[in-house]
């Protein structure tokens, strides 16, 4: 029950970083706390799969960094660990003239980020590579690629118990504080003086705290007495899936050219690494932060969302769009209208409902989406002792070992291990 490190959060960031920390301290004592039964249960277990290159991120920004240093250390450790994986390319399509502009600015950003492979295709190539597509131009990515990150997860878990560590499931992290001086008299309690307890009453000591809770960043952040900002406003992604017969239609990831306004990506094409077809997602507020399904409701987590001033401001200044996403959500034909943009043939007969998934989309209180990785401590006796992963967005997964190795760099730094 004492611990030099405890990592709160078995998600595919929480358990890479743990891993990395384990390995580079092997002598020190680490633990992963884990609210649910088993490791990545919730956005490393609920994502399309894509091993992204690094395109769409700002030049110089973290996600630019971590994106393409994260995929070369992906694709490295499933071939060492023989986890199936398949590159089989993205096409960035331009449907419309205005689009082409954005797009060659995409393909100047991705050299930038030092992105390998990329080229402009014109209408023939694109269907010379997917023959069912229909473009003007497009940005073609060969090293983009496809994996079931829950394998990789488990992948990570098994190496940092292998390595000494332990993980603790059903463990909900409700309280964290310093031990009182009058428990702090033996030398474990000097040694160990924070203490984590669980929803149950259980409790574990530790020396240093690390947060890589995703949907729940924000509130474990308040819990240690640290900043409750920025906070999270979690965003259902619902997908369709292809008929089975049908997805012969798709051979690699087509995506639309991106609306720079918005993080999310818009509706797209992904094969799975089981052979079935996603498409979507769209990107509507969810009443849950693991609301998965539409009727999905926490009146905790709905309150919570609508009375921050950050989520109105947000909501009023792109009312249109949300309506408009809310409307497509509803009806199935207004999705396979998105999708006949890109391949004609796609019909309301040829789709049918699929998962969905819940993005811990962190907001500010002037609405701005933020949008780069963020870190963050507190101050006084248990803020010092702590490291918040406040916001790990997509590309997490694609990026989780390279994101491992700056936190591990950044706890040496503030923990002095």
């Amino acid at each position: 029950s004492t611990f030099d490190v405890a990592v709160v959060g078995a998600g595919i960031v929480g358990l890479a970083s743990a891993r990395e920390l384990v390995r580079r301290h092997p002598a020190l004592a680490f633990a992963v706390l884990e609210k649910e039964r088993e490791p990545a249960h919730h956005q490393s277990g609920h994502n399309s799969g894509v091993i992204h290159s690094g395109i769409y991120y700002k030049p110089g920004s973290l996600k630019a960094k971590l994106c393409v240093q994260g995929a070369a250390l992906c694709y490295e450790y499933c071939d060492q660990k023989g986890i199936p994986y398949k590159q089989c390319g993205k096409l960035i399509v331009a449907v419309e003239q205005d689009e082409i502009p954005r797009l060659k600015a995409l393909y100047e950003r991705g050299l930038q980020n030092n992105v390998p492979g990329l080229k402009l295709i014109g209408a023939k190539e694109i269907q010379a590579k997917e023959p069912f597509c229909r473009g003007l131009m497009a940005l073609d990515s060969p090293y983009t690629g496809i994996v079931n990150y829950k394998q990789v997860a488990q992948s990570y878990a098994e190496d940092f118990q292998e390595a000494g560590g332990i993980i603790l499931t059903d463990f909900e992290v409700m309280n964290m504080e310093m031990a009182k001086e009058s428990s702090s008299e033996s030398e474990d309690g000097l040694k160990f003086p924070v203490i984590v307890r669980n929803s149950k009453g259980e409790e574990i000591y530790c020396r240093h705290i690390v947060t890589c809770a995703g949907l729940y960043s924000d509130r474990l952040s308040e819990i240690s007495g640290c900043s409750p900002e920025p906070r999270i406003v979690p965003f259902r992604g619902d997908y369709l899936v292809l008929k089975p017969e049908k997805c012969y239609m798709v051979k690699g990831n087509i995506y639309p050219v991106p609306n720079p306004r918005f993080p999310f990506l818009g509706f797209h094409f992904t094969p799975r690494m089981d052979g079935s077809v996603w498409l979507g997602p769209n990107a509507v507020l969810a009443f849950k932060r693991e609301g998965y399904k539409l009727f999905d409701f926490s009146a905790g987590d709905f309150l919570d969302a609508v009375t921050y001033r950050g989520l109105w401001k947000l909501v009023l200044r792109n009312l249109s769009y949300g309506l408009s996403e809310m409307y497509r959500a509803c009806f199935l034909s207004a999705q396979v209208k998105q999708l006949q943009k890109f391949i004609p043939e796609v019909t309301v007969n040829d789709v049918l409902r699929g998962p969905s998934g819940v993005r811990a989309q962190a907001l500010d209180s002037d609405g701005n989406l933020v949008d780069d990785f963020v870190f963050d401590g507190g101050s006084g006796d248990i803020g010092s002792r702590i490291l918040h992963v406040r916001n790990a967005p997509s590309p997490a997964a694609t990026s989780s070992l390279a994101i491992a190795k700056m936190i591990a760099d950044e706890v040496q730094r503030r923990f002095e291990l």
